[in-house]
């Protein structure tokens, strides 16, 4: 792979302005073909073969106009009147209500009796011209404003239900500025030139860009969650900057140690360039594994959030190479401060030192660490997961704020409708039973109510409501779910996103062990294939779950048991996404193989120079510590930025990764890697003769036959002139 990435960045760096050309060319075709044909975004929540999808599939092909979008529009009378006393008002705000975008009809609220018991609330059901998937996120703000922003005197309105509220936008660009910002310090810092630490956050935002066009032409052959982006694009952020720092830094390193700009450019991409690659693949692998989980929503995360991270690695070793050469010494321009960055020897770092340390006494350290963070990891065991719900939005918002009135004038359960659909097609209940099924479904315990039956054009498909007593994200509320289906005939289907997410956690409960097994599985393979080893994979496999057991272990003491919860924006414990959750897993684990190939691609390029284990550690440790450190630093800074968004799914994202982050680059590559490398001794880089005849062989360390070319004198190259900036 070394060679591989070298040969990519000699070529990129002997044509830079070809290079640089083609990626304008390349991002405007992108742009251009993404606007044209680019698909929108919707989010598919269906489980597939359960209830809910084939009540779905059923509503589609036979009664599409029950299929439609659908959404209330509340009203509060207030200063102590009634809904009777604002029927005027309320006509006028629905006889504009109607002639708002997308809306297709509106229910009078004083016909079908829709009126709370004290007269203070009323409710209105809202049918759209489209199914909701249809109208897009932008549309669904455009109806919004426009209906909150219809008043009476004394009348209070506002736009609510699921469609509302799982297409509402969220502005997460300021957040994201004061994560770059931060990165930008960080990179100031650790780089001490203005040059050198601009250069990796305008790659990473070219990779980004570049992965929102690929990710917009995706929605169109297939259904891309709305949230594919912002995930994506967070995790993009983050690697974009790391891999870029890790192939800068290497590179000046070089350059600081002798090397002239050609063989320090080639040196940095056959050793930090091909960990890149590695590191990247590794991520991209395990986010596509979300397909295992055969859930629409996590499918089109997965594969947007590889997209990603497959344009941060063609941005680092194709255009930062191109941008090197160009630059030349002016990589060093814009110093900050009078200090001047010189070569430390190994044994002049702190890491090198603590590196030792470890070594020497490595129980101590090991067991310390372990406990610490199977002390943070222990709340995880608590985890309680449910699906969000209007409920725990932001209270400034008109979808929360429908949702608060209507549990005030008519329980919590209003919130949480079931829409049982008949295929009279199908064996089991015909017309005429389906008033006794609906008897039935009225006195399941836990159902509060049930709606008229309404049947399609042809009679062959009925629909009606049921509502339960309690909220969409009560446990309770499942168990009535379970119980409704339990009396129910065979061509009779729960649905509603109530229903739809409940079968999709039941689903996620089904494929999450093999998700996990699939991607520390294929993580162990690909390990073993580069550091020859089968202690070293294991090791990471276990670290990496030990970091993110920790991870686990903070959202569940901080969400779900309300420790600090304040501090994050919320009024108290709020329950933890199971997507998030979901989505948390194959992502840490990728971005945990980052670390641990840099660092162990550096401890096996010295252990193969010196065969010491000991000493190949710290100074592996040394060489790769202060980055890996500050590489740390830019993601958990680009990562909790997200906790300052309002939407608390995106605030569990966002802390979930950093922390884990934060975790994997201190106590887990700095404390118990040295630690179990020291007890292991050689038997790190123990694999048996048979296994390694047979596995495929990948490098990511520096091959100092590369060096130089065969009869080129040491500190000539043939191809400087190329690769020197002038």
């Amino acid at each position: 792979m070394n060679r591989l990435t070298r040969a990519v960045a000699q070529a990129s760096a002997g044509h830079p302005w070809r290079t640089i050309a083609s990626w304008v060319l390349a991002l405007a075709a992108l742009f251009a073909l993404a606007a044209g044909a680019g698909g929108t975004f919707a989010d598919d929540f269906a489980a597939p073969g359960s209830q809910s999808a084939r009540a779905l599939d059923v509503l589609n092909e036979n009664f599409p106009e029950a299929a439609k979008g659908k959404a209330v529009v509340v009203f509060e009378a207030e200063d102590g009147t009634t809904i009777g006393e604002e029927r005027a008002d309320v006509t006028d705000v629905l006889d504009q209500v109607t002639g708002l975008a997308h809306v297709a009809s509106v229910t009078d609220p004083y016909r079908a009796d829709t009126i709370s018991a004290d007269g203070r609330i009323a409710y209105a059901e809202l049918t759209l011209d489209v199914p909701e998937r249809d109208m897009g996120k932008p549309a669904f703000t455009v109806l919004s404003n426009g209906v909150s922003s219809l008043e009476g005197a004394d009348l209070r309105v506002e736009l609510g239900g699921d469609a509302v509220f799982l297409n509402s936008e969220d502005s997460t660009s300021g957040h994201v500025g004061i994560g770059l910002l931060v990165a930008l310090v960080v990179l100031l810092v650790v780089f001490g030139t203005a040059v050198a630490a601009v250069l990796p956050i305008g790659l990473s935002l070219v990779a980004v860009g570049a992965g929102i066009g690929a990710i917009t032409l995706l929605a169109n052959p297939m259904t891309v969650s709305v949230s594919a982006i912002p995930v994506a694009g967070l995790v993009g952020l983050g690697v974009g900057v790391d891999y870029a720092l890790f192939v800068v830094a290497r590179y000046r390193e070089n350059r600081t140690n002798g090397q002239d700009n050609g063989r320090a450019l080639r040196n940095a991409m056959g050793s930090s360039g091909a960990a890149v690659v590695f590191a990247g693949g590794t991520v991209v692998v395990a986010t596509t594994a979300l397909a295992i989980t055969g859930v629409g929503v996590l499918t089109s995360i997965g594969l947007a959030t590889a997209l990603m991270v497959a344009s941060a690695v063609a941005a680092a070793i194709t255009l930062l190479p191109a941008l090197l050469s160009l630059l030349g010494d002016r990589i060093d321009k814009g110093r900050i401060g009078r200090r001047h960055h010189t070569a430390k020897a190994a044994e002049e770092t702190i890491w090198w030192r603590f590196g030792h340390r470890v070594s020497a006494r490595p129980w101590p350290y090991l067991v310390a660490s372990v406990v610490a963070l199977l002390a943070v990891a222990a709340p995880a065991v608590a985890m309680q997961t449910a699906f969000p719900a209007a409920g725990d939005a932001p209270e400034e918002t008109t979808h929360r704020q429908a949702y608060d009135l209507l549990t005030d004038g008519f329980g919590e359960g209003i919130n949480a409708p079931l829409t049982l659909v008949a295929d009279l097609d199908a064996a089991g209940v015909d017309a005429d039973g389906i008033e006794a099924v609906a008897e039935d479904i009225a006195a399941v315990p836990g159902i509060a109510s049930v709606g008229q039956p309404l049947t399609s054009a042809d009679g062959d498909t009925v629909v009606f409501t049921a509502t339960p007593t309690t909220g969409p994200a009560d446990p309770d509320t499942s168990t009535t779910i379970d119980r409704v289906r339990e009396i129910i005939p065979g061509n009779v289907y729960v649905s509603g996103i109530t229903a739809i997410t409940d079968d999709l956690n039941a689903q996620l409960s089904r494929t999450l062990p093999l998700l996990i097994g699939a991607v520390i599985a294929v993580s162990f393979l690909l390990l073993m294939m580069v550091f020859r080893s089968i202690a070293v994979p294991l090791k990471a496999a276990v670290m990496n779950l030990l970091s993110i057991g920790a991870a686990y272990g903070v959202l569940v003491a901080v969400f779900q048991w309300g420790w600090g919860a304040n501090l994050l924006g919320l009024q108290g414990p709020t329950p933890i996404t199971s997507l998030i959750i979901v989505i948390m897993f194959p992502i840490l684990f990728g971005l945990s193989m980052d670390y641990e190939v840099f660092l162990l691609s550096r401890i096996k390029e010295e252990y193969d120079a010196t065969g010491d284990n000991v000493e190949s550690v710290a100074r592996g440790l040394a060489g790769t510590g202060r980055v890996v450190t500050s590489a740390a630093l830019i993601m958990v800074a680009v990562f909790l930025s997200f906790v300052a968004s309002p939407v608390p799914s995106l605030k569990m994202l966002g802390l979930g990764l950093a922390t884990a982050v934060l975790v994997d680059a201190t106590i887990v590559r700095m404390v118990l890697v040295p630690a179990t490398m020291a007890l292991l001794g050689k038997a790190n880089w123990w694999l048996p003769g048979w296994l390694d005849r047979v596995l495929p062989h990948l490098s990511v360390e520096r091959d100092a036959r590369l060096d130089s070319h065969p009869g080129t004198p040491t500190g000539s190259d043939p191809v400087n002139e190329e690769l020197v900036g002038r």
